[in-house]
């Protein structure tokens, strides 16, 4: 099966890429690195000869409302249109769980990611996962200063590696529309996952200040239905990346 994968530099799309070459699959990186701009379209229609099956872990960095909805919606547009154009039987879709629920700017460029799919002429499936366990490093790295803001969230995280597995899995069925949500094994706390991980040497050492945050926000990202849970724990991703990652040591 010939896949492409529309983001498949990125952090997520590096995982799926792998798990397709792993699973005998020939996987088409759709990137700017490789010649495709999505927003514009560049690249798309010679990139998708032959393709059989899109999987779109496309991103972009912002907490705009405007800025995500523009990105999604363009890169979707455009990525469905060449798909369409190509004979794709088969279009995937990352997505997150809470997005309906929690109306952040990011989320709703999600949603719009969402609605471009279901407006498509491919065939489509869209998996929402909970937040990865790189989660809460992510967040640390955008919070300047001698102490760590971290918002009261519960969170549910899954691996990335688990989350690329079930993707690939989902591009070789049959179009689905609306896949259940896919979530980590544990409930944690986000305050709780930022402190083990500067402990752990994965994040610069500081005090965490939790914040409480009002509203669906607090408790909105936790799945609300069924669905695959993943395997791997915060505890067993932090100590994997302690041995892998963090080896050579961190200066503080």
């Amino acid at each position: 099966m010939k896949v492409a994968v529309a983001g498949g530099t990125g952090l997520t799309g590096r995982h799926v890429v792998e798990t397709l070459s792993a699973a005998g699959h020939e996987p088409v990186v759709l990137a700017r690195g490789r010649g495709v701009d999505l927003v514009s379209g560049a690249g798309l229609d010679a990139a998708l000869n032959g393709v059989d099956v899109t999987i779109d872990v496309s991103n972009v960095t912002t907490t705009r409302r405007a800025v995500a909805v523009g990105f999604f919606e363009r890169a979707g547009r455009n990525l469905l249109a060449a798909a369409a154009r190509a004979g794709v039987r088969h279009h995937v879709v990352l997505s997150i769980v809470g997005i309906d629920r929690v109306k952040s700017g990011y989320y709703q460029g999600k949603l719009c990611q969402e609605a471009v799919a279901r407006a498509g002429a491919v065939p489509w499936s869209v998996l929402r996962a909970t937040q990865f366990h790189e989660f809460a490093g992510q967040l640390l790295e955008r919070v300047p200063g001698p102490v760590a803001v971290v918002p009261k969230l519960t969170v549910q995280p899954i691996a990335v590696r688990e989350v690329a597995e079930a993707l690939v899995a989902l591009a070789g069925e049959e179009p689905r529309g609306m896949a259940g949500d896919l979530a980590g094994p544990r409930v944690e706390s986000l305050v709780t996952m930022a402190r083990r991980l500067i402990a752990a040497g994965g994040a610069r050492r500081r005090p965490v200040l939790p914040l409480w945050v009002p509203g669906p926000m607090g408790r909105g990202l936790l799945p609300s239905g069924p669905g695959a849970r993943g395997v791997q724990t915060f505890d067993q991703w932090l100590a994997e990346q302690r041995q892998d990652s963090w080896s050579a040591g961190r200066s503080e």
